[in-house]
């Protein structure tokens, strides 16, 4: 077989493959095209969400921000623009594989079977299912759900795990999807769901910038501890490797620690409410020994 008819035939093959499967190469794509483009999510306090129209903030946006500055030292561009798009639980991965979005760092689970469509960075939070409820509700644990309307935000791995839950314990709870994470709790406050069950940092951050965060509570056993972490395209080495190498060098500098006291333990916009949550013990371990595990 001569030379060129084997390269004929390795394009043809790699043609032949689904897109995630092809080798991606986000930082030339980044480099030719002048620019980045970070994905954020409109609710996901306090990890990404909007201070004012068109303006993310958060503790992942802070991570992707000094992902940015890495890309251009690498690439030896200062001038290499960030463009920010909106993202949802439904959307993030499509748009990711299709190359709209380059990067996607806000409150995402990694998880195996994410893992066939893209690839993770060293995770950078551990959380588990709970629910948000009204404090007159009474409701204190999933068996207080019996026969009830749970909202839950569609694309997540929440959904499955209340529905694996709700079939082995028979409490018959009727589920609605919502599109985000505010939607859902809207939901919780117009007494049209008896609870929110979703990640529950996200609970506590929607909580701190609730109408009335007094009304609500955050309760039950925490379901399946998750990591979360920062998305990229399937088969990227290199800048798998720039976006680990950002977290854990920020892990070894304390910048991380410092990041995470900002967003999770003092006031926050819009509200100026904290979270006050303090480290978990899974990220204190990760901050030791980084990883990019992922959930089962």
């Amino acid at each position: 077989m001569t030379g060129a008819l084997c390269a004929a035939t390795v394009a043809m093959l790699g043609a032949a493959l689904p897109a995630h499967a092809q080798s991606a190469d986000t930082l030339s794509k980044i480099s030719s095209s002048g620019k980045m483009t970070f994905a954020y999510r409109e609710s996901s306090v306090p990890f990404s969400y909007l201070e004012g129209p068109e303006k993310p903030i958060g503790f992942a946006v802070d991570i992707s921000n000094a992902i940015a500055d890495a890309v251009r030292k690498q690439t030896g561009k200062s001038n290499l623009t960030v463009g920010w798009q909106a993202v949802t639980s439904a959307n993030r991965i499509p748009l990711l594989q299709n190359g709209t979005i380059d990067l996607e760092c806000g409150s995402t689970t990694n998880n195996s079977a994410r893992g066939k469509d893209v690839d993770f960075a060293i995770n950078h939070f551990y959380t588990g299912t709970r629910l948000l409820v009204k404090k007159s509700s009474g409701i204190k644990n999933y068996a207080d759900l019996k026969g009830k309307t749970v909202a839950i935000t569609t694309g997540t791995t929440n959904m499955q795990v209340v529905r694996r839950y709700n079939e082995e314990k028979g409490l018959g709870i009727n589920i609605v999807s919502t599109k985000d994470h505010a939607d859902a709790a809207l939901l919780v406050e117009a007494d049209r769901a008896a609870a929110f069950a979703m990640d529950d940092i996200l609970l506590f951050g929607l909580k701190a910038n609730a109408k009335d965060p007094a009304s609500l509570e955050v309760v039950g056993d925490s379901l399946q501890v998750e990591p979360y972490a920062c998305m990229i395209r399937k088969n990227d080495p290199k800048f798998k490797a720039l976006v680990d190498g950002v977290i854990t060098g920020m892990m070894k500098s304390g910048e991380f620690e410092k990041l995470y006291n900002k967003w999770f333990m003092q006031p926050i916009p819009p509200r100026n409410q904290s979270i006050g949550l303090p480290m978990s013990k899974e990220l204190q371990d990760n901050i030791k020994a980084p990883s990019d595990k992922p959930a089962t």
